[in-house]
């Protein structure tokens, strides 16, 4: 399909989440018999995707940020351009929502996990502390986003400053009409940008490179990811979130090492998938917390970076590894505009890769 063609889908399915609109699937009604008994073949083969239980990365990260009275060192800026005192800050608060993948589904130890990853990430970049939650469900499907969202915000005095949501396979695989995945997407984000945290989606990744699946469902997969990616990045995009590509991170990639970057369950990421993806990731949550200098927010011709409808930079950023789409111009005749980057992939450290029971009781924390 081509991104012209994936920009209309994209858009006609945006269109039916916000006004309310149904539909069979994804892939058409014709190919919903062969994609349900392929699924459960897939299913058998890989496993439920439970088991173990994902490992518990919560906790204080950066901590060799904070000086012997608590404080932080490091200039900081939001990205509302307010300029603080580093050393009044609290640590920077990010919370992981979403399903298997943004709980870490398929590795063994919390400094493997994709919000370990980031939470250190960030913290090197910004020279200061970050406090990492997690609140992802394996298994979930969008409409869990609700459940999710009211868990971070129940608490008025503990909005998070950035949250990132994995979240989208599972919804293709039990055949969630994708108006209604998008629609509990966007308001998950719209509720969190009303709340004050920042939002940065990694959208659905590529099914289509799962080594268990057989043809006709790896295309049929492919196409759906694709559509829904696609129709993500829009509702998100519209409700004041980035949104960051991981369909083809996760599809060239992965098939090129299936070994190396699928775990044991040959479903899941490895430790090594989960550091490709997270440093996907973390330039834009940088972006999103004014971390980057002004000069890389400008677009760069010679990546073809540049203004989109948002429609149209969906459907390129489905198909791209990594790359960011952000609001960027007022609505015009043809819709709502859009920022595409392809942002350099950040090398993530492996410095300070767990929270310490120290840094755990530090005053401020």
């Amino acid at each position: 399909m081509s991104s012209m063609s994936r920009a209309r889908v994209a858009r006609r399915i945006a269109a039916g989440a916000a006004y309310g609109g149904g539909g069979i699937g994804l892939v058409g009604a014709a190919a919903v018999g062969v994609l349900l008994a392929e699924v459960r073949m897939a299913k058998r083969v890989v496993g439920n995707g439970h088991s173990p239980h994902p490992p518990s990365a919560e906790g204080l990260y950066g901590h060799g940020y904070y000086d012997r009275y608590g404080r932080t060192y490091g200039p900081y800026s939001s990205s509302h351009d307010r300029l603080h005192d580093a050393h009044d800050d609290p640590p920077i608060r990010l919370v992981m929502l979403g399903d298997s993948t943004a709980a870490g589904q398929g590795v063994r130890r919390a400094r493997q996990t994709p919000g370990a990853l980031i939470a250190s990430g960030l913290a090197a970049v910004a020279e200061r502390p970050v406090r990492l939650r997690n609140v992802a469900l394996p298994g979930a499907q969008s409409d869990d986003l609700d459940r999710q969202v009211a868990l971070v915000l129940e608490d008025p005095a503990q909005v998070p400053d950035i949250c990132v949501i994995m979240i989208g396979a599972n919804d293709v695989t039990h055949r969630m009409p994708p108006t209604r995945s998008v629609r509990h997407l966007s308001a998950a984000v719209r509720r969190l940008r009303t709340a004050g945290a920042e939002v940065v989606v990694g959208t659905c990744p590529d099914l289509g490179t799962l080594e268990p699946v057989q043809q006709p469902l790896r295309w049929l997969a492919r196409r759906a990811s694709r559509q829904l990616a696609a129709a993500q990045t829009i509702g998100t995009v519209e409700q004041g979130g980035r949104t960051v590509s991981l369909g083809d991170l996760l599809g060239p990639e992965f098939a090129q090492n299936p070994r190396e970057l699928f775990g044991p369950d040959n479903y899941h990421p490895s430790a090594e998938g989960y550091a490709t993806a997270a440093m996907a990731v973390l330039p834009t949550v940088c972006a999103a917390l004014g971390l980057w200098p002004a000069e890389e927010e400008r677009p760069d011709v010679s990546r073809r970076e540049g203004f989109l409808p948002v429609a149209r930079a969906a459907a390129e950023a489905a198909s791209e590894a990594g790359t960011e789409v952000t609001a960027a111009m007022p609505t015009g005749p043809r819709g709502p505009w859009a920022l595409l980057k392809r942002r350099r992939r950040r090398r993530v450290p492996v410095s300070d890769p767990e929270p310490s029971a120290a840094a755990e009781a530090q005053p401020g924390a």
